[in-house]
């Protein structure tokens, strides 16, 4: 749960937070890059944009979560759901630096398929691994994942750790951490069973 669920979680509690210091950002940002200051309309609708796109995002992660669960197997997928929070947490660490708020925009659709990828893959995963005694209180584990991925996004945003004007970014690319937790850990973990027997034709690897 920990690169699965719990990435969903995170990205939808951690964007509270820093809204006034993006939003302050997309301003400063637009009037170096125009010379002129935008509208306050504008500003709500790149703002809109940011929070939005996350949807988007996961529509999209949702939808290759089948396919790339059967081409790759159950722990391959989620180890490619990786690639997108680690991508997202680079270009949204990074968008200060750059001067680009569209890059924020670019990190949360990426953090969306991410979140999208985990949460179906996760389920799936988590289910077909576990012993038939045990396959209801594994599937639990998913929204335990959620709830602590919005406790950490909420105690990250606290203004005593990384809720203030200077560490927003940090904040932002706080996903490449359980990211890259799960990149170390998940190939030790086994392949589903359900995967090895029906998919790869593998009974042995399966039994």
């Amino acid at each position: 749960g920990i690169g699965g669920a719990s990435q969903y979680g995170l990205q939808i509690s951690i964007i509270n937070s820093p809204a006034e210091y993006i939003q302050r950002f997309i301003h400063e940002t637009w009037l170096q890059r125009y010379g002129s200051s935008p509208s306050e309309d504008t500003i709500t609708l790149m703002w809109s944009f940011v929070v939005s796109i996350y949807s988007i995002g996961g529509l999209l992660g949702s939808l290759s979560a089948g396919y790339l669960s059967v081409r790759f197997g159950r722990k391959k997928a989620m180890l490619f759901a990786n690639i997108p929070a680690l991508l997202s947490a680079a270009l949204m660490g990074l968008s200060r630096l750059c001067g680009s708020f569209e890059m924020i925009i670019a990190g949360r659709l990426f953090a969306g398929v991410c979140g999208g990828l985990g949460l179906n893959i996760h389920l799936m995963y988590a289910g077909e691994c576990a012993p038939r005694k045990l396959r209801g209180l594994t599937a639990i584990t998913a929204s335990t994942a959620i709830a602590l991925g919005k406790f950490a996004g909420f105690a990250l945003g606290l203004r005593e750790v990384l809720g203030v004007d200077d560490l927003w970014p940090v904040l932002m690319a706080a996903n490449a951490i359980p990211a890259l937790i799960q990149l170390l850990t998940l190939p030790f973990f086994p392949d589903s069973p359900r995967y090895l027997l029906i998919d790869k034709k593998d009974k042995e690897a399966c039994i």
